[in-house]
């Protein structure tokens, strides 16, 4: 019997609620400004935004930016995950590496999009490369503490079996990542999203960060709102597709929540 909060049913009556929620945030928000002359209300924003589903140019942008976006945390997981796991399980490598992560971490890597576009050009590489560093840092630090806090016990009980390296890292340190990895990748889709705007925002003529831009630029507001509602749609997209790898992968979890 499958748990009441994973039915379809009342998880779209909780989604609705949250829709009607920030419409009527949206319209109240909009009537406080020059009366909705600036701000489109929700329903003049939703059909306008409807009409741009229809239209090449909008899906142009859109895949532009989920691309990026996606290689981006795809190449941050490829490399921050395994790293962390190496880092968790072994103390001297982290003892090693760990300053080198404390002292990078804090600084805020959007800084260096100049360095990065110096490098790398203006092309799609700099701006993949630059989300995939920050989210990467988030993945690599929750992992390794996620690794590094797992009770010795499990691991000295199944190296009493016999277990070798890769047992050890199927049975024991990935189970353990996993959680954390997911975790950290969910909370990243919000980072990668706010800067994709901001590396969209110039040097491009794709993306919907470039539409938001440009349609602010031309006092378009519809058009501003079509780019905004875009990217929301985008990144709730992916929150909800790492959230549905997360309950594939980590099933034990689900299974001990019902117990």
């Amino acid at each position: 019997m499958k748990h009441s909060e994973n039915r379809l049913g009342p998880r779209l009556v909780r989604f609705g609620t949250a829709v009607a929620f920030l419409a009527f945030s949206w319209w109240a928000v909009s009537k406080g400004f020059r009366g909705g002359q600036v701000l489109p209300g929700p329903a003049q924003a939703a059909g306008t935004f409807l009409q741009a589903l229809a239209t090449k140019a909008f899906w142009d942008h859109f895949l532009a930016s989920a691309l990026r976006v996606i290689l981006s945390m795809t190449a941050a997981w490829a490399v921050a995950f395994p790293l962390g796991i190496f880092m968790g399980s072994h103390k001297t490598v982290d003892a090693w590496l760990a300053p080198l992560v404390f002292l990078t971490f804090p600084v805020p890597k959007i800084v260096f999009l100049p360095v990065v576009l110096l490098l790398f050009g203006l092309g799609d590489f700099s701006k993949v490369f630059l989300i995939a560093l920050i989210v990467g840092y988030q993945v690599l630090v929750a992992v390794r503490d996620g690794v590094s806090s797992l009770n010795p016990k499990y691991v000295d009980s199944v190296k009493t079996l016999g277990a070798g390296p890769w047992p050890l890292f199927r049975h024991v340190f990935l189970p353990a990542a996993l959680p954390h990895g997911f975790t950290a990748l969910r909370l990243g889709t919000g980072t990668g999203i706010a800067v994709l705007f901001f590396v969209e925002s110039f040097a491009t003529s794709r993306g919907l960060g470039y539409l938001i831009m440009d349609a602010w630029g031309r006092l378009d507001y519809r058009g501003m709102v079509v780019g905004i509602l875009g990217m929301s749609f985008l990144g709730a997209a992916l929150f909800e597709i790492i959230e549905a790898l997360e309950k594939v992968l980590c099933r034990w979890q689900g299974a001990r929540q019902r117990s």
